[in-house]
């Protein structure tokens, strides 16, 4: 039986820390993972309430180069830790089995093994990345941590888990030029401990979007039979397109349970 996650970020102490509340009360969704913005401590006690009043497991997401941290660059390496410092606070008072990071952009992926390596985290798990990041500020930069190599050389080095997000590897796959679902299954083989999920609208796109199940291309039948186990612990990580309830990631688990 999997476990399923709600996949929300810790500014979210309004409408749907109510909702999340009333789903997992509803056996709708077995655990939260938890994007921690950083400066955000303020929002700690509300979901630390939650978890002791509710019995809601927590899984801890770092935050990613969209927002400041970026394990590749050697500059970015003082900020780093400080984010980090402000993301353990989350996983020890949550109780957090597993704390996810991004591999950042551009600089080399033995940085990112030399810093992540440095905080000394047993609940670490570096998450695959697309080749590209999305159009924007960062267009013209790489993703760490796309490949099955650099994953690879990341989890040897710092003795860390894997996170592996489908929708990043298909896009990885199409920056390199091969089959998205063989990429997938090679993946799948570094044993990943969680698996993001989220449909695909184009198969073919180098850049990552999150649209609901069920409504892209992705095979997620194919998933189920061929790469996620019995026991897969996997994060919807759906667009939410309703600001006081959660009614479309409802609906994105009933299509992933009776799939």
């Amino acid at each position: 039986m999997y476990k399923i996650g709600l996949k929300l970020w810790s500014t979210n102490t309004d409408h749907y820390l109510h909702e999340a509340i009333r789903l997992y009360a509803e056996g709708v969704y077995d655990y939260i993972e938890l994007f921690v913005v950083p400066e955000t401590k303020e929002t700690l006690n509300a979901w630390f309430k939650i978890h002791e009043e509710h019995s809601i497991p927590f899984i801890i997401h770092n935050a990613h180069s969209a927002v400041g941290f970026n394990l590749a660059d050697t500059s970015c390496e003082a900020r780093n830790r400080e984010i980090y410092v402000q993301t353990k606070l989350f996983a020890d008072k949550l109780d957090a089995k597993y704390i996810i990071f991004h591999g950042g952009v551009d600089g080399t992926i033995e940085e990112v093994s030399r810093q992540l390596k440095s905080f000394k985290e047993p609940r670490a798990l570096i998450e695959n990345k697309p080749y590209l990041p999305l159009p924007g500020p960062m267009m013209r930069k790489v993703c760490r941590g796309a490949t099955i190599e650099e994953i690879s050389d990341v989890i040897d080095k710092v003795g860390c888990g894997f996170c592996l997000d489908v929708g990043h590897a298909v896009c990885a796959a199409n920056s390199q030029g091969v089959d998205p679902y063989s990429y997938i299954e090679r993946f799948a083989q570094l044993n990943p401990a969680i698996f993001h999920l989220s449909d695909i609208t184009d198969m073919a796109s180098q850049y990552d979007a999150h649209p609901h199940l069920g409504s892209g291309e992705l095979h997620i039948k194919w998933l189920k039979t061929k790469v996620f186990p019995a026991n897969a612990i996997v994060s919807v990580e759906t667009i939410k397109e309703h600001a006081a309830d959660l009614r479309d990631f409802e609906a994105d688990v009933n299509y992933l349970r009776k799939l």
